[in-house]
C-alpha cells in the first residue's frame, strides 16, 4: 500500500487491510437497522440461553477468586474433563483450549500458512475462511460443492498442487447444514495422506446431527487431522468464546506458541464452566432443532423453492426463486425478513441462507413471506 501523502491525516494500513473484505452478513445487518420488529431467520446463534447449571458454575468461579490467567493451553479441569471424554486417547501436548472455534481457525492458519501457499476450501464455505487466507497472504482454492453440498474427493484432489499445505472440511457446514458420512470423509483422508496434506476439521455444529450420529474426520486420518471444536452452539455459550483444538503434536504446540502472544489463554471462568459442559446433555434441544429443520424443510418444499434437506446445524440454503440471491434478500428485507444472501459465503450469489435457530412461530412467519416472494 503506498503511503499516505505527507499532512492528509490518512492512516497508512497494512496492504492486508485491503485484501480482507468487510463481511457481507454486517452488511445486511446494516441495511436492517431501519426495519421495526423483523422476522429475523439471519442469526447463526442458538435461540436458548446457556442451561442454569453451567451459569452457575461460572458464576462460583468468579466468586471464588478463579479470574486469573490459566496457562496457554487451558485450565487443568477443562482439559481433564477432554482428555477423558471427547479426546479420550490424545497426549497433553496434542490439544489446546483456544479462544472460540474462530481463534482455533485464526491460530492454525497462522501456524500452516506462507504467502503464497494455497489451501482447499468448500464452496459453500463459512465466512471466514477464505478472509483468514487472505489476510496471511495465501490463496484460497475452492473445491465446488454445489448442487447437494456434497464433497468429491476426486475433484478435490485434483485441485493440489505444490503449494498446497491443508484441506479444510465442515461437518456439520455453515451455511448449508450439509453432514458428511464416512464414505465422504475416507475418501478426503486418503488424499491427504497420499498428497501429504493437513485436514482442518472444523466441527463446531458436531453435536447437531439430526439423521445420524456425526461422523469424525480424525477417526480416519488423525495424523493429519486438527479438529476443532467448542461450546458456543451445543451450549449457547456464543460469548464466553472457549474452544479446544486437537491434533498433531507439533502443529498443536505450533498454534500454542501463538496463542501465548496473542489471545494467551480462554476466559478462566467460562472454561470452568465449559468443563461442566462435556458431559453435560443437551439432547432435549437438539431434538427440538430437528424438529425446526423439518419445519423450515418442508415448508420450503411445500413453497416451491429448490433446497436440499440439510442433515445437521441450523442453517438451510435455499436456491433464489428470482433474481440473484442478493437481490433476493433485499426484496425480503423490504418485507420485513432478514436472511443473508449466498454471495457472502460463496463464489456464487445464487442462493440464500436461513438460519433457523429461532422460535417455531418465527420459522412460519418467515415461511409466510418466502410463499409470497417465490410466487412472484
Amino acid at each position: 500500500m503506498a503511503p499516505p501523502t505527507k499532512g492528509t491525516g490518512v492512516t497508512r494500513l497494512a496492504s492486508r487491510v485491503l485484501r480482507t473484505e468487510a463481511s457481507g452478513i454486517r452488511r445486511v445487518f446494516d441495511l436492517s437497522a431501519s426495519l421495526r420488529n423483523p422476522i429475523n431467520l439471519s442469526i447463526g446463534a442458538p435461540d436458548f440461553d446457556v442451561p442454569d447449571p453451567l451459569k452457575e458454575q461460572a458464576i462460583a468461579a468468579i466468586r471464588a477468586g478463579r479470574n486469573a490467567y490459566t496457562q496457554t493451553q487451558g485450565g487443568p479441569e477443562l482439559r481433564a474433563k477432554l482428555l477423558s471424554g471427547p479426546l479420550q486417547g490424545y497426549g497433553e501436548k496434542e490439544i489446546l483450549v483456544t479462544g472460540s472455534v474462530s481463534g482455533g481457525l485464526l491460530l492454525s492458519f497462522m501456524a500452516l500458512l506462507d504467502p503464497g501457499d494455497e489451501i482447499l476450501l468448500p464452496d459453500p464455505y463459512f465466512v471466514m475462511y477464505k478472509q483468514l487466507a487472505l489476510m496471511f497472504d495465501a490463496r484460497p482454492v475452492f473445491y465446488d460443492c454445489y448442487p447437494d453440498w456434497r464433497m468429491d474427493a476426486g475433484k478435490i484432489e485434483s485441485l493440489v498442487t505444490p503449494r498446497t499445505r491443508a484441506i479444510l472440511v465442515a461437518s456439520p457446514a455453515n451455511p448449508t447444514g450439509a453432514v458428511f458420512g464416512r464414505a465422504d470423509l475416507e475418501a478426503v483422508a486418503d488424499v491427504a495422506r497420499r498428497r501429504d496434506l493437513h485436514v482442518i476439521a472444523d466441527e463446531i455444529y458436531e453435536h447437531y446431527s439430526y439423521d445420524s450420529p456425526s461422523v469424525r474426520m480424525r477417526d480416519f486420518c488423525r495424523e493429519k487431522t486438527l479438529t476443532l471444536g467448542g461450546f458456543s452452539k451445543s451450549h449457547a455459550m456464543t460469548g464466553w468464546r472457549v474452544g479446544w483444538a486437537a491434533g498433531p503434536a507439533d502443529l498443536v504446540q505450533a498454534m500454542t506458541k501463538f496463542q501465548q502472544f496473542s489471545f494467551v489463554c480462554a476466559p478462566a471462568p467460562m472454561q470452568i464452566a465449559a468443563a461442566a459442559a462435556v458431559d453435560f446433555d443437551m439432547s432435549g434441544r437438539i431434538a427440538e432443532y430437528r424438529q425446526k429443520r423439518d419445519l423450515i424443510y418442508n415448508g420450503l418444499l411445500e413453497a416451491g423453492y429448490e433446497t436440499a434437506r440439510p442433515g445437521g446445524a441450523f442453517y438451510i440454503f435455499p436456491k433464489a426463486p428470482w433474481g440473484t440471491g442478493g437481490e433476493f434478500v433485499e426484496e425480503c428485507l423490504r418485507h420485513n425478513l432478514l436472511v443473508i444472501p449466498g454471495g457472502c459465503f460463496s463464489e456464487r450469489d445464487t442462493h440464500f441462507r436461513i438460519a433457523y435457530s429461532a422460535r417455531d412461530e418465527t420459522i412460519r412467519q418467515g415461511l409466510e413471506i418466502l410463499r409470497k416472494l417465490g410466487r412472484r
